[in-house]
């Protein structure tokens, strides 16, 4: 059974104007005023699962490079971002070759931080909402680095003067007595970037897995992957996730190795 972070609450407005609201997480609308910049994207063959719906490890992607998209159009295509945590809240999955508008801006600041939203909307319905926090780090050291003035002035407005928190929100490990399940995640060499770390949209993978095989778990829903230690090369990783009934409607999940916890992750279906 999931530890709570919070009262779980959800509300879908105008699809266009939603606060999404999970446990201590918030889906801020859009915003009045400030910087909106708009993408999009088609859900090909490769995107989809078997019953045709956009898989969230093919979402992660789409959304990561709007998100790159909008960042090198406003002339900060230099700087170096580590993903400390992202959530997707689906309302109804995209379907295989539907087309997406992709609406992105930054609805919040830390010191070293930034928090990016991302409203998603299909031609046949398809209605997602995400939040990314993105750590700026130094390209070298990959230690984090205070954002400069030139950038909250270019992505500023649209956060309203909003702070957000990069302290974790999900459980770094299972608590004593929880009955697991763990199994292995061995690499794949596509897995990684060209940071040489695994991609962001590859810690969704598992996740997936875990899915299709919880039929009773469906959109709506909620999903948060939080990282803390990025997998390299070599890493033996383990898949652990808690024994529950496969008609549970949520499940906590982490990778792991001999280094440490990777990666938290939760799934939730929204009442």
């Amino acid at each position: 059974m999931l530890r709570q972070i919070g009262n779980d609450a959800t509300t879908f407005g105008d699809p266009m104007q939603v606060i999404y609201r999970f446990g201590m997480l918030e889906l801020v609308p859009l915003p009045e005023r400030g910087r909106v910049f708009t993408g999009s994207a088609t859900l090909r063959l490769a995107d989809c699962t078997p019953g045709g719906r956009a898989r969230l490890d093919a979402l992660a992607r789409i959304l990561q490079d709007v998100s790159d998209d909008d960042a090198r159009t406003a002339g900060f295509g230099d700087r170096a971002w580590v993903v400390r945590r992202t959530v997707i809240a689906v309302q109804a999955f995209p379907l295989y070759l539907e087309s997406v508008e992709l609406r992105t801006w930054c609805s919040g600041f830390g010191a070293a931080w930034a928090e990016r939203r991302i409203s998603v909307r299909g031609e046949r319905g398809g209605a997602v909402e995400s939040a990314t926090l993105w750590v700026q780090v130094h390209p070298s050291t990959l230690r984090p680095v205070r954002l400069d003035p030139s950038f909250v002035e270019v992505f500023g407005p649209s956060a309203g003067g909003r702070t957000v928190s990069s302290k974790p929100i999900l459980p770094t490990d299972p608590s004593a007595g929880d009955e697991c399940v763990e199994r292995p995640w061995p690499l794949r060499f596509s897995d990684f970037d060209v940071l040489a770390h695994v991609n962001n949209a590859a810690y969704w993978e598992p996740v997936e897995e875990e899915l299709s095989g919880r039929r009773a778990l469906r959109a709506p829903l909620t999903a948060v992957v939080e990282h803390t230690l990025a997998i390299e090369r070599g890493d033996d990783v383990r898949w652990t996730v808690l024994r529950d009934d496969a008609a549970a409607d949520d499940f906590d999940g982490w990778l792991t190795s001999a280094r440490g916890v990777h990666a938290s992750l939760r799934v939730a279906r929204d009442a």
